[in-house]
């Protein structure tokens, strides 16, 4: 019997149950169908044995099950509003990310350990909002500040990466920009100044939202995801291990993003 798959989606957000295994799933979700619309993914899969009162689960074994011609069900929406905040951060396994063309890469869990050295991020945030944080804090600090309930904007539960700043990391002012695709670069730099030379304030905007998709190119670190309670890191491939292990995907993802 085909198993019976549970996925959270960061893009869109929804709590969908599935016969697909995550790669299927992947494709399935990103390049589309007729009632599907092409785009990046980027998923967990999450405990089978996962219940909630919060969702519909009784519908997993009413409509999960193989189409007439035998096919297996592609997807069965339990959810689609507050999904992130209602599943626990322990409750998530591996992390799947999608290029738009359906192909996907699985990073696992791994253990956590900042880095000593001091210098800025740059975060781009999935769920439960979208957009782009310059910060002085390191991403599990970042994840504490954004969902500590004591701070004026929060949010319960937070899922994000850092992406690539360069030399702007440790010379605002001053560092090659080269190969740095965001847009407005004179912008960014005043953010990462400002951070700089103002310690009362430990993060500040930089886009209200990253509308060109997910930047995959630029990832550095990994994903995350915590609270106030939890946190969890999805180490990112590194360079060499792009293009000789995931070539394919790796190909794809340059293509996603920032132009």
């Amino acid at each position: 019997m085909t198993d019976k798959h549970l996925y959270l989606s960061l893009i869109p957000q929804a709590l969908i149950a599935s016969m697909l295994k995550p790669e299927e799933f992947g494709s399935y979700y990103a390049v589309g169908t007729k009632v599907h619309v092409q785009g990046e993914a980027i998923f967990f899969e999450v405990d089978p044995k996962f219940r909630s009162d919060d969702f519909p689960f009784h519908l997993i074994d009413e409509r999960c099950a193989p189409k007439p011609d035998g096919s297996p069900k592609n997807s069965v929406y339990l959810s689609i509003y507050r999904v992130l905040s209602r599943v626990p951060v322990a409750a998530l396994g591996n992390l799947y990310l999608v290029t738009n063309d359906g192909k996907t890469l699985e990073l696992r869990r791994e253990e956590y350990s900042p880095s000593p050295r001091e210098r800025l991020h740059l975060y781009q945030e999935f769920c439960p909002i979208t957009p782009m944080v310059a910060s002085r804090l390191e991403p599990h600090e970042f994840s504490d500040f954004i969902t500590n309930p004591k701070n004026p904007v929060h949010v319960p539960r937070i899922v994000f990466s850092e992406l690539n700043l360069g030399e702007l990391a440790e010379n605002p002012e001053h560092g090659s920009v080269d190969d740095i695709p965001y847009s407005n670069i004179d912008h960014l730099r005043d953010v990462l100044l400002e951070l700089a030379n103002n310690h009362g304030k430990p993060s500040k905007l930089v886009l209200k939202q990253v509308k060109e998709g997910v930047i995959y190119r630029m990832v550095q670190g990994g994903f995350y995801v915590g609270d106030q309670s939890d946190f969890a890191y999805y180490r990112f491939p590194d360079l060499a291990e792009l293009e000789n292990q995931y070539r394919g995907w790796w190909r794809s993802a340059q293509v996603t993003g920032l132009e």
